[in-house]
């Protein structure tokens, strides 16, 4: 009888064990992971940046995308700009370009990576595969490339 019980606690264990909800990993190592791309886009360099968290699951947890710009001769950045940036009024969407890029962030973590991109012209520069993009985001994606190759 001894026998028996001690056998079917082992059992239950086991089986309460195997049921145990397993967290689920990501692709990523832990970290906060930088990448950069320089472009020269409209005749003057800039330079892409993508700031990417990964959390202790191995998951994207935030993307934070940014650009300098120099505007009146001063060195800054398009978030840094906001609204004063313009893009609003050339943009077949009306959004400005913060805008634009929360969305692309916003996407790069929901998909977890850049998978899931589709680039909708020869040069791959643009793509439909974001709901409220329609700029170029080329640099930017080359650059939240660059940042998690790291991670890997």
């Amino acid at each position: 009888m001894k026998k028996f019980l001690v056998t079917l606690m082992i059992f239950a264990l086991v089986l309460v064990t195997g049921c145990t909800k397993v967290e689920d990993m990501g692709d990523y190592k832990e970290g906060t992971y930088f990448g950069t791309y320089t472009d020269n886009y409209g005749g003057s360099e800039s330079v892409a940046t993508a700031v990417v968290y990964v959390d202790e699951t191995g998951n994207v947890k935030s993307v934070f995308l940014d650009t300098t710009h120099v505007k009146d001769g001063i060195n800054t950045t398009k978030k840094t700009l906001g609204d004063d940036y313009n893009m609003k009024v050339a943009s077949p969407i009306g959004k400005e370009w913060h805008e634009q890029v929360k969305a692309l962030e916003d996407k790069i973590v929901a998909e977890q990576g850049l998978d899931w991109l589709e680039w909708s012209d020869e040069d791959q520069t643009e793509t439909d595969s974001v709901s409220g993009v329609t700029m170029k985001i080329n640099a930017l994606y080359r650059a939240v490339e660059d940042a998690l190759n790291l991670a890997k």
